[in-house]
């Protein structure tokens, strides 16, 4: 496949999901757009219903999250993100994510990647009727701290089962550079990709693992 095939088929995918929030949305399609437009022109359709919702049924969950992984802009998913993240939870969210990254396609990870970001915006009572009750919150929603842990762990695999150096790039950069912030269960992980990463023929790769190596001991 050209890279020319493979972005297409991206757009074809972005397009399916698109298509699919907006027709739960009951949001027409009424464009006459080249494919990668209308998916662009859906996903800003959408953006605004999506925030003013109170709730969203369970059903919703799993399109706003392929749609999410699908859109190939890493600024524009935050709108599909952000109202899953209000509505049924970050914890809930970066959780998908991390099984994108576990067992997605290429491409699927690719946009977990890019969609992790998204995952951790700011929350306010008054952006989303999504928030909670009277403005409050349960916090469990949002506590995702082993949840980090876990796309810790994925990223780490997939450093070790991919050589596409645009994707190692990608996990590497949310993960931290301080041995510290990782659980000790990884460290043997850690350890065991860091030889890899030091010699790899990528300068932005070998950069990781010189900062890393710091707090190597």
């Amino acid at each position: 496949m050209t890279d020319d095939d493979s972005t297409s088929t991206e757009r074809r995918s972005f397009l399916t999901c698109a298509t699919e929030v907006a027709r739960l949305l009951g949001v027409e399609d009424a464009t006459e757009e080249p494919s990668h437009l209308r998916a662009r022109h859906l996903a800003h359709a959408v953006r605004k219903p999506l925030l003013e919702r109170e709730s969203m049924p369970e059903e919703w969950f799993g399109p706003l999250m392929a749609a999410s992984v699908h859109d190939p802009d890493p600024s524009h998913c935050r709108w599909f993100v952000e109202p899953a993240v209000y509505a049924f939870g970050r914890r809930r969210v970066a959780a998908a994510l991390v099984d994108y990254l576990r067992s997605g396609t290429d491409a699927e990870r690719a946009g977990a990647v890019r969609a992790w970001y998204s995952a951790h915006v700011p929350l306010y009572p008054d952006r989303s009727p999504a928030y909670g009750p009277d403005g409050v919150r349960d916090p469990a929603l949002d506590e995702t701290d082993d949840v980090h842990d876990a796309w810790y762990e994925a990223s780490l695999q997939v450093f070790a089962e991919v050589t596409d150096p645009g994707m190692l790039q990608r996990v590497l950069y949310f993960l931290p550079t301080s041995r510290a912030d990782y659980p000790a269960r990884l460290h043997h992980l850690l350890d065991s990709t860091l030889p890899t990463a030091r010699t790899h023929p990528d300068p932005h790769i070998r950069r990781w693992a010189g900062t890393t190596d710091l707090d190597t001991v």
